[in-house]
């Protein structure tokens, strides 16, 4: 049964020439782009924690969003995306199913982006859906963003609007590609991440990695809808503005650029880009974050977002 259902998959794989080996050997073989650096990156996700399949969360949106929230790590470091390789845990119960159905999610969005699947492994086994993709990107040498770059008197950009994700977005994710190589080519960006976890942690840790604090403006965060449907229908006293610091999976990009590149980018988003951009707050010396109000009063603002827990 395996073989067949392998077999099918790699017949709906397109050729591709970056590949001089293509899928259904041991390895693939890729070719990488002259004079450009890899990026590479990984991330997983299980039933249960990251999804849960049934009629609003189909093995299709799996797929897309497995790949998409790789492609949004290669968006942060300002990579063009290359290649992939999947790896899937079926369960036993319609795995056959599932399979197909997340490659129909996997091939739509490499296709829309130009990427190639490269292969991947498949198991079956009597717990849930598990899906892990590492993704290929390419950078020219020395031009990959990095987290570690903010300095003092950057500004704080974010493109997008956060919070409420959870209301369906966290599903069909928006890979900010196209954005990242447009604000590549155009503008001086010193740091970059990608809103995973939440808002305010992410920030956090670009801050930490660059040895900063950030003062952020908090009547200037952009908050979604859904943020602010979330607030009125879950009573549990969240606002929206506190959905939007730390709901997380918006996979929205953070940047860090010199004043006048983000006050520029800001401007010129929606016209040249097609997405918003918003100068949030600015990078200043010292550690954490500090909310600013509207009425220019500040306080120390504790960065809250989605982490993993587990045991020691």
């Amino acid at each position: 049964m395996e073989l067949d259902f392998v077999a099918g998959l790699l017949a709906r794989i397109p050729a591709d020439a970056r590949l001089e080996v293509p899928p259904g050997d041991d390895a693939a073989v890729l070719r990488p782009p002259a004079e450009r650096r890899s990026v590479v990156t990984v991330d997983m996700l299980m039933e249960g924690v990251d999804f849960v399949l049934g009629p609003e969360c189909t093995p299709q949106m799996v797929g897309h969003k497995a790949l998409a929230v790789n492609l949004s790590d290669l968006a942060a470091m300002g990579a063009r995306p290359e290649a992939a390789v999947a790896a899937v845990a079926l369960p036993r119960a319609h795995g056959d199913t599932i399979g197909r159905g997340l490659l129909d999610g996997i091939l739509a969005l490499a296709l829309k982006h130009g990427i190639t699947l490269a292969g991947g492994d498949t198991n079956a086994w009597d717990g849930p859906l598990v899906i892990s993709i590492t993704a290929i990107g390419s950078v020219a040498p020395g031009r990959a963003w990095r987290r570690d770059g903010a300095r003092p008197g950057d500004l704080l950009v974010v493109s997008g609007a956060c919070g409420g994700s959870l209301l369906g977005r966290h599903l069909a994710v928006v890979p900010r590609v196209r954005e990242a190589l447009a604000i590549a080519s155009r503008f001086d960006v010193h740091a970059a991440i990608d809103v995973s976890d939440g808002l305010s942690l992410d920030l956090a840790r670009m801050m930490r990695a660059s040895g900063t604090a950030a003062l952020l403006d908090l009547p200037a965060i952009p908050i979604h809808p859904d943020a602010v449907r979330m607030s009125e229908a879950a009573g549990d006293g969240a606002r929206p503005l506190d959905r939007a610091l730390s709901d997380g999976e918006d996979f929205e990009l953070l940047l860090a650029l010199p004043p006048d590149d983000a006050r520029r980018l800001a401007a010129e988003a929606v016209a040249v880009i097609g997405t918003p951009f918003t100068v949030i707050g600015e990078v200043v010396a010292g550690e954490g974050l500090t909310a600013r109000f509207a009425d220019g009063s500040t306080a120390p603002l504790i960065p809250r977002g989605y982490e993993h827990a587990f045991d020691r």
